[in-house]
């Protein structure tokens, strides 16, 4: 008998661990009404743009964003918006969320 109601009992664990939000939480919203995805935004010229419009891509906090600054103030401007890859603090994931945003003029 202790044997089922551990059985029963890790089983609920194991399913409340896969649970994308707690179960006093209301689920993420999906209406989209109030938030704006990466591609709908404005585009940002990493070669003109300051730390505060850098901060304006999605992920990128004021130390990635003077990082941005930083690094084309050492090696000059960016030639095409991949470049901003080398930029340490820039991963594969901030670079999908905002590569529609990206540009260079």
């Amino acid at each position: 008998m202790n044997r089922v109601r551990f059985s029963i009992v890790a089983l609920l664990v194991a399913l409340g661990s896969l649970a994308p939000w707690s179960a006093g939480a209301a689920p993420p919203s999906h209406t989209g009404a109030s938030t704006t995805s990466a591609s709908d935004a404005a585009p940002v010229n990493i070669n003109t743009a300051d730390v505060k419009e850098l901060m304006k891509l999605e992920g990128v906090g004021r130390r990635v964003a003077e990082k941005i600054v930083e690094y084309r103030d050492t090696h000059g401007p960016f030639r095409k918006p991949e470049e901003l890859r080398k930029v340490e603090g820039v991963g594969n994931g901030l670079w999908e969320r905002n590569r529609t945003r990206i540009v260079i003029k």
